[in-house]
């Protein structure tokens, strides 16, 4: 089996279940079948240390962005401020950015530009972006539609809204993330819409360390568990897991303009 983890911040793992060490961690991921993963960047002071890690190994890929509900520590990044840092060979994505009125509240305005600057920084560089939306349904699909975000495409990820929502980021072309959330008892309209995205579609994801899927729900998250997320969606769908891990795969090198290594 050859799963990719389409989402996790490496650099923030729980690691005392392997040693205090990330090769521990990312070998015990291979053993479950996890052959890629992508690092995802939340803050730009961050972003060293996820390209490293990128760096350090070559079945690892990474993103460069400034997640909204994040504090920019000096200036906001303009769209040409992250299209230089994206110019790495390892970066193959802008964000994670969008939109978060769940942990936001007051004058929003800041976060819509933020959100436009890294769209604006995928079209110049040709990298897809990956979506994180909370809560703020209409001006995320308004702001990708206004920025011709279709252009590039990307991920909605960690997907937790209704079949309207994920049918409109289809149409746009953006792939479906979904994380362990979709295992939870009480994530009934989420499987729901697990079962009726198109597979060819469909991403996976841990967004570990954070969302650890049932049987490790409440525990800390990692790339080795986005097997159980590929697990319960290929039972909810009736097909073979291995139909869903090589499809994913597929798709996630798809998205990502990446030849499958």
């Amino acid at each position: 089996m050859y799963l990719v983890d389409s989402h996790c911040h490496l650099d923030q793992l729980d690691l005392i279940a392997h040693e205090g060490k990330l090769s521990n961690a990312l070998a015990y991921a291979v053993t479950q079948g996890v052959g890629h993963m992508l690092c995802v960047c939340i803050t730009l002071q961050d972003f060293p240390q996820v390209l490293s890690v990128a760096q350090n190994y070559p079945h690892i890929s990474a993103s460069v962005g400034l997640h909204p509900n994040e504090v920019a520590v000096e200036s906001e990044p303009t769209a040409d401020d992250l299209a230089t840092l994206a110019q790495h060979e390892k970066i193959v994505a802008i964000g994670e950015t969008g939109l978060d009125y769940y942990r936001s509240t007051g004058d929003l305005s800041w976060q819509h530009e933020r959100f436009r600057q890294h769209i604006r920084a995928a079209k110049k560089v040709n990298k897809a972006l990956i979506i994180h939306s909370r809560q703020a349904r209409t001006d995320t699909l308004r702001i990708l539609k206004e920025e011709e975000a279709a252009t590039v495409g990307g991920v909605m990820h960690c997907f937790t809204e209704d079949w309207d929502m994920a049918k409109a980021a289809l149409d746009l072309g953006f792939y479906i993330s979904f994380s362990g959330i979709v295992t939870f008892s009480n994530a009934k309209e989420l499987q729901a819409v697990a079962k009726q995205v198109p597979l060819e579609r469909m991403l996976i994801e841990t967004d570990s360390p954070y969302l650890a899927p049932v049987p490790y729900r409440g525990k800390s998250n990692e790339p080795a568990y986005v097997r159980k997320v590929a697990e319960y969606i290929a039972q909810l769908r009736g097909i073979d897991v291995i139909e869903l891990a090589d499809q994913t795969t597929t798709n996630f090198f798809n998205c990502f303009k990446q030849a499958r290594r």
